[in-house]
């Protein structure tokens, strides 16, 4: 199976049509919440294995603004 030839592809464009809808998710959360998105959209992707294993070897380092 060949994968089609696609002749005018913006990435550029794409990447920010995707910047633009997280934004609009994410636009009105807390930091709480905001986190909360991310970890649940995490563990519904197909990365949902990987970061729990990551987690739990302790590679994920949370970074929390300084207050």
């Amino acid at each position: 199976m060949t994968t089609p030839k696609v002749n005018n592809l913006d990435c550029i464009k794409i990447k920010q049509d995707a910047q633009e809808k997280l934004y609009e998710r994410i636009n009105m959360l807390t930091p709480e919440e905001e986190i909360a998105y991310f970890q649940q959209s995490i563990k519904a992707s197909r990365f949902s294995e990987w970061w729990d294993s990551a987690s739990s070897q302790g590679e994920i380092v949370e970074k929390r603004p300084h207050t």
